[in-house]
């Protein structure tokens, strides 16, 4: 589930189902342009995959994602103007995939093979029906673990050790789809989810890469997916960013790291004003046992500012170092202007 991809040049938004078009030249034929795909996404692990795609001269012939107001509430959404037009490719803006103006707009495509890769709505039956070979979808997660929405942030905030990503066909169940391929990938401390969905998009685009000359050779790969009892991953929502204080620093930096941009990040309330953390260091050991569970014990500084300047915050057990943070209005405080807050004994809460 990426490349943390560059922030593109957003047009102003267009009608349900109005196109752009480029009037630069499509990428290089290539052997492989028998096959008629369309590309739904909105997510920048998506626009990564089909770059990757497009440099390798395959053809893409429409480019779906999000309208702009439905972009807006999307976490890690990227804008896919810029890459459809160096490439001359359309461009159409939906609000919903199951929507009748959006499966009217697939069957006038008349696609052999949609990818949905970087999408967060649910393909109906009837949109997935309408492919030639089918739907082929990704879920950052080997499945049929971790299930469901936001497989990524989840793993992280679990305390997860392995990542990976599945390529599958998509079918009515919610990623129960047939899989075609499969990677795993270690979490390290050192990962955020950032840095996570970086692997998720290398992975994909390789997996994708290496299925269409078999879709061009008349292949259908794909193996029914074991049956277990996990329970889907349910929806996260900004308002579930709230730190629990009272759990381990562990716990702690697992959940800011999971939230850190480009999601909508871990919160808290210090003296009743919410506070975005963006960053934040674990702590070893439980020196701070004294403290309360959300007691800021006191600045660290460091000679580089940027390096381990912040506030030291206690937690159920053990501590975490606090490097940035950004207060409601979008003020931000990190390095040596967070160090010198003068926050020693006050209380992080939940508000």
């Amino acid at each position: 589930m990426v490349q943390n991809a560059p922030k593109l040049n957003s047009t102003s938004p267009l009608p349900l189902g109005e196109e752009t078009n480029s009037k630069k030249s499509s990428p290089k034929r290539t052997e492989m342009q028998d096959l008629h795909i369309i590309w739904i996404g909105f997510h920048m692990e998506g626009q990564a995959a089909l770059e990757t795609l497009l440099q390798e001269g395959i053809q893409v012939g429409a480019v779906v994602t999000l309208a702009e107001a439905q972009l807006a509430k999307r976490s890690g959404a990227s804008r896919y103007e810029s890459i459809c037009n160096r490439y001359g490719l359309p461009l159409h803006k939906i609000r919903h995939i199951d929507d009748p103006d959006s499966i009217e707009l697939l069957r006038k495509l008349a696609p052999d093979v949609v990818f949905v890769i970087g999408w967060s709505q649910i393909v109906g039956r009837e949109a997935l029906r309408i492919p030639r070979l089918g739907t082929i979808g990704s879920h950052a997660a080997v499945l049929p673990h971790n299930r469901g929405s936001a497989p990524v942030n989840w793993a992280i905030i679990r305390g997860e050790t392995e990542a990976g990503n599945t390529l599958m066909w998509l079918a009515e169940g919610v990623d129960e789809g047939e899989i075609i391929d499969q990677v795993s990938f270690p979490i390290t401390p050192y990962d955020t989810c950032a840095t996570i969905y970086d692997k998720v998009a290398l992975s994909g685009s390789d997996m994708i890469l290496r299925l269409i000359p078999k879709l061009i050779a008349g292949e259908r790969p794909g193996r029914q997916q074991l049956r277990t009892d996990e329970a889907v991953l349910p929806r996260r929502r900004p308002k579930d960013g709230l730190v629990d204080w009272n759990r381990s620093s562990l716990d702690v930096y697992n959940f800011i790291r999971a939230l850190t941009h480009p999601y909508p990040g871990a919160f808290s309330f210090l003296d009743g004003a919410q506070h975005l953390i963006w960053d934040a260091v674990f702590l070893p050991g439980d020196p701070y046992r004294h403290a309360k569970p959300g007691e800021v014990v006191g600045a660290a500084y460091h000679p580089h500012p940027s390096h381990s300047c912040g506030q030291v915050v206690a937690c159920g057990e053990g501590a975490v170092l606090l490097m940035e943070l950004e207060s409601i209005d979008g003020t931000i405080l990190k390095g040596q202007e967070l160090a010198e807050q003068t926050l020693k004994g006050k209380i992080w809460s939940n508000g």
